[in-house]
């Protein structure tokens, strides 16, 4: 344990939905919540999720700082752009999570993201998205010319401008140091479940369920219920803070 003052509760739960195969990988072992999204139309999905998440999972164990989550990044893109290609086009996969911490005398989440899976912070009943999408559709919601909604439907919402693996020789991950409040709720999740849900549909799930396994069972199956078209996968994360 990092850190004796957080207990933490966590439930996983992942479908394949009405894919042909589930190329989201996850790990939430260890104080390390982490779910990654082999990008669809790449070679091997699945490998490049699963290869991510082996380097990255190595955060676990010991209190870490924003630069170690930076050379984890590093080091997980290396290693999914070493994966042999068969057709010419790189093997790609999205990451994102929260690693447990301590910075100062203070316990943290450290935040990571590439592309465009996502994690939330619920904090009194109150679900905020703390990473930004690596995408075009984010772009153009930033730039006021389509709204989230819009966002959600649009024939190009797939496409991400940032990966680990792909083409581009280097990656910059979006990392956060946040400290960790009594009652904090932390979703981490694959693009499968925000395509077929809007923020507030997710706030009200998680709302629904006091139980960390019952909260991540019951996004995924209405995800499913919604259309679940792609692969699904949610970890949820409750934290307790007592006092020294």
């Amino acid at each position: 344990m990092i850190d004796d003052r957080v207990t933490l509760e966590v439930g996983v739960a992942t479908a394949q939905a009405r894919r042909l195969q589930n190329e989201d990988s996850v790990w939430a072992v260890d104080g390390v919540y982490l779910v990654a999204d082999g990008m669809g139309g790449h070679d091997a999905g699945e490998v490049a999720s699963s290869t991510a998440i082996g380097v990255l999972k190595e955060l676990g164990g010991a209190a870490r700082t924003t630069d170690d989550v930076r050379r984890a990044v590093e080091a997980a893109h290396a290693a999914v752009r070493a994966l042999p290609s068969s057709t010419g086009r790189r093997p790609g996969t999205t990451a994102t999570g929260v690693v447990l911490t301590v910075h100062g005398d203070t316990p943290c989440w450290l935040v990571l993201n590439v592309g465009d899976s996502r994690t939330y912070r619920m904090a009194g009943g109150v679900l905020e998205q703390v990473t930004t999408d690596h995408s075009e559709v984010a772009e153009l919601v930033a730039e006021g010319l389509l709204t989230a909604d819009e966002a959600r439907m649009h024939p190009r919402r797939n496409v991400v401008t940032r990966v680990l693996g792909g083409g581009a020789s280097q990656v910059e991950p979006d990392v956060w140091l946040l400290p960790v409040s009594p009652g904090d709720r932390m979703l981490v999740c694959s693009d499968g479940l925000t395509d077929e849900l809007s923020d507030a549909r997710i706030q009200a799930e998680l709302r629904a369920e006091d139980a960390a396994q019952a909260a991540a069972d019951r996004l995924v199956s209405a995800a499913l219920a919604a259309g679940g078209r792609d692969n699904v996968t949610a970890i949820v994360v409750d934290a307790t803070l007592s006092r020294r």
